[in-house]
């Protein structure tokens, strides 16, 4: 076990590496399966699966069965690349178990929670295969739609995404944003991101690698892996309902996910406030003309000052609004300018071997 510090490495062909250490931790000692084909651990893959993982633990022994079994159908080389980030429940220990019995699957322990998208940043780090595919632990996303990205990508893409045709077991309130906030991005961005898509799809090492070496902080991946390039092509599925544990997308975490959508490829909100400016500055001048012509006709319509105190508000609400729209872009700016690394790894199980 090893601690690593991910650092910018556009031209690095291994895992960012740092400086950072901490004592050895063994992992509990379980007897191994007798199923368990350890010995492929050994054999550069073919395929990687992703999976972020966070307060997990009722769902990730069954995702592992699923996931191991239709992987094994497919008779060639794979590894999973487990990546915790910051779980609060047994999650880790089930990891470090799921290594223990079966050495294919490998863990990523953050230092602390650092986010979906950086977790996976993670996992594409350190997936060796010529094929990687990123899919949430919840179960939502189900692994039989691998072999599916897999077929499309041995026709020559480079990029399969999973299209959501269904979503079960979602409120009408999310089905409505998630419609309204794809439909708009694709609109008002410079990258045709595909709409009803999420993180759920397969990667050529090619784009992983060009993906490497993209180090930005606000991250919104799926838009990033459209933005490199390449052959890309849709699959469609059916999204399951999660079956247990809870959501770990609240309405403040699609919102601020949302604004890194947005902000990362669209200047749209910053062209508004110009676009605004002038409009209110033409309906000002008008009004002034119109307040003249009223005055010399003798109407006093006008008169007291609740007309000067209700464009005065409104005018300080629109400054307020568009100050608020530079402030996210200079904050992501000034995060930029840091360059502090993307993640901290605390822990890993499985790529020693590999070092």
């Amino acid at each position: 076990m090893t601690t690593r510090v991910a650092r910018d490495a556009e031209h690095s062909n291994t895992p960012p590496t740092g400086d950072l250490s901490v004592p050895p931790v063994q992992p509990p000692s379980l007897p191994h399966s007798a199923a368990a084909t350890n010995h492929q651990a050994l054999v550069a893959p073919v395929f990687s699966v992703v999976a972020p993982v966070y307060n997990e633990e009722a769902l990730l022994p069954e995702f592992y069965r699923r996931t191991v079994a239709m992987l094994e159908a497919l008779g060639e080389p794979f590894e999973i690349v487990l990546v915790n980030d910051g779980s609060r429940d047994r999650s880790p220990q089930i990891m470090r178990e799921l290594h223990t019995r079966d050495e294919r699957v490998k863990v990523l322990n953050f230092s602390r929670n650092f986010g979906h998208q950086l977790a996976i940043t993670a996992g594409t780090d350190y997936a060796r295969g010529q094929a990687v595919v990123v899919i949430d632990s919840d179960l939502q996303d189900p692994p039989e739609v691998i072999p599916d990205l897999i077929a499309k990508w041995r026709e020559g893409y480079h990029v399969v995404y999973a299209v959501r045709a269904e979503r079960e077991g979602e409120t009408w309130f999310k089905k409505t944003t998630a419609a309204i906030f794809y439909r708009t991005i694709t609109k008002i961005t410079n990258v045709n991101i595909p709409v009803d898509t999420g993180d759920f799809r397969l990667m050529d090492r090619k784009v992983v690698e060009a993906l490497r070496g993209i180090r930005e902080q606000s991250r919104f991946m799926r838009g990033l892996s459209v933005w490199v390039g390449f052959d890309q092509v849709g699959v469609p599925y059916r999204r399951a309902a999660r079956t247990a544990g809870s959501t770990n997308y609240p309405l403040r975490k699609m919102v601020r996910f949302a604004f890194d959508g947005i902000t990362s490829f669209s200047y749209l909100p910053l062209q508004l406030a110009t676009i605004v400016g002038f409009s209110i500055a033409g309906i000002s001048v008008i009004g002034i003309m119109l307040a003249i012509g009223l005055r010399l006709s003798g109407n006093n319509a006008f008169e007291g000052q609740a007309t000067t105190l209700v464009s005065v508000l409104f005018l300080g609400g629109v400054q307020l609004i568009f100050l608020g729209i530079i402030g996210e872009y200079l904050g992501r700016i000034y995060d930029e300018v840091k360059r502090r690394p993307l993640y901290i790894v605390a822990e890993t199980l499985g790529f020693e071997d590999e070092q």
